[in-house]
């Protein structure tokens, strides 16, 4: 998948999942909690410089992951310009519709590239073990690691039966397309599950205790690491209220 590439491809993948949950986690909340204007912009910035910058994110790879959350942002706070209500139920634009969505869509965009940003620096592969160490019940982790592999599985199943059907011509014309895509998603479901039991059956045979043990490369974690790390997300607040202080200044 397009965000795994990209994070094992950076090199911060070296680093330790805290350092860069420090950061992107950070400027996340501060995206959040400050200030939206100017404090959701500034977050995102400082985001997006570290993605694109040190981490060497490819900016196209950047904007294929975050195009369909920001669409879905951009649609979500077009709904908060127009107001239902009356004695007819008319539609009308809200008063403050207009400073209503811009707040939303801008906090929502901040935080879309802060957690982009993490993700394609981080692999999930990383995270999850240490999910365990940190007082996650395990379960909760081997059931996201198990949908986490299944998922892969379940694309390149879905890729094999979409070119077998393309070659039989089962995309040409609107009516075999969605025929061809209800049986597609049919046969994904059965193999799916069926793939699911084996897979249970199997790691039952292999003596499961409800543990699964993974290895993780070990890398270490430095207080310098973690208080460089969480630099940006402290000046980015520091900023942002003191602009707000000297703004509220008579």
């Amino acid at each position: 998948m397009l965000i795994d590439a990209a994070a094992y491809r950076s090199p911060w993948r070296r680093l330790h999942p805290a350092v860069k949950g420090m950061l992107f986690g950070g400027l996340l909340v501060c995206a959040l909690a400050l200030p939206a204007w100017p404090g959701a912009p500034l977050a995102a910035a400082v985001a997006l410089g570290a993605a694109l910058g040190p981490a060497r994110v490819a900016p196209r790879d950047f904007a294929r992951a975050a195009r369909g959350p920001l669409l879905f942002v951009l649609t979500g706070a077009a709904a908060l310009l127009v107001s239902v209500g009356g004695p007819e139920g008319a539609v009308a634009f809200a008063p403050d519709g207009g400073a209503r969505a811009a707040e939303v869509a801008g906090r929502a965009a901040a935080a879309v590239c802060c957690q982009i940003a993490f993700a394609c620096t981080t692999p999930l592969a990383d995270v999850l073990p240490r999910l365990s160490r940190a007082g996650v019940p395990e379960p909760v982790v081997e059931v996201v690691a198990l949908v986490y592999r299944m998922l892969f599985v379940a694309l390149e199943g879905s890729r094999r039966i979409r070119a077998a059907q393309t070659a039989r011509l089962g995309y040409n014309g609107w009516r075999a397309g969605v025929r061809s895509a209800g049986a597609l998603g049919a046969a994904l479901f059965v193999r799916s599950y069926d793939r699911a039991r084996r897979l249970q059956r199997g790691l039952e045979c292999r003596g499961y205790t409800g543990a699964l043990t993974v290895l993780v490369a070990e890398s270490p974690l430095r207080p310098a690491a973690l208080a460089a790390a969480a630099a940006p997300p402290v000046l980015v607040a520091a900023a942002v209220l003191g602009a707000g202080a000297l703004g509220a200044a008579p």
